[in-house]
């Protein structure tokens, strides 16, 4: 797990580390020394910490203005033992939505598996948002992993599934990536009715 990095081809548009409304405004990397581990395993040190024993993340872009952002996660979500959604919605979801932000797309590619506890969190989550049309996307996850997000019910508050896996967003750019996104979100709503 040392070697995979976070996505980084449209750090020329956005860094998050010289975003002053971001939480990890002025944070410095040392890509030679690697303290961050998810169990006995060693991550790339360009991988942000929210508290979480299991699950890391890099806020990849953020349109203020539009009210989005782009977040990739990898490791393990385990609300179960962990409750990494409560550290995921304190110390970073809160922040971004008192800066505007009502529109979540997570990129789990390295999201291995997912072990649910309750819809507390996911479901203030979505009351933050849903009054600025906002909403919140699972791109690319396992089927396990989607299987044990309904499980938990999460579909009452963020969208996943088949519709929003093999999305081959790190060839677009933000901006082309959130629209696809956009674009789903609207077959979906179709499809429901």
């Amino acid at each position: 797990m040392h070697d995979i990095e976070p996505f980084f081809r449209w750090r020329d548009e956005y860094t998050a580390e010289e975003d002053s409304q971001s939480p990890f405004f002025g944070q410095t990397y040392n890509e030679f020394e690697y303290t961050n581990m998810i169990y006995n395993y060693y991550i790339h040190p360009y991988w942000d910490s929210i508290g979480s024993a299991t699950l890391y993340l890099k806020v990849l872009y953020v349109d203020y203005f539009k009210g989005y952002a782009l977040i990739e996660l990898i490791g393990e979500w385990n609300d179960c033992l962990y409750n990494d959604i409560m550290y995921l919605k304190n110390e970073l979801i809160n922040h971004m939505t008192k800066q505007g932000v009502h529109k979540f797309v997570l990129f789990c590619d390295n999201v291995l598996n997912f072990h649910g506890s309750d819809d507390c969190y996911y479901e203030e989550w979505w009351d933050d948002i849903k009054d600025d049309e906002g909403w919140i996307v699972m791109i690319n996850t396992f089927d396990h992993v989607s299987q044990e997000l309904k499980r938990t019910r999460l579909q009452h508050y963020v969208n996943f599934g088949p519709q929003f896996n093999d999305v081959l967003w790190q060839r677009k750019t933000p901006e082309l990536a959130y629209k696809e996104v956009k674009q789903l979100l609207k077959h979906r709503v179709k499809e429901l009715w």
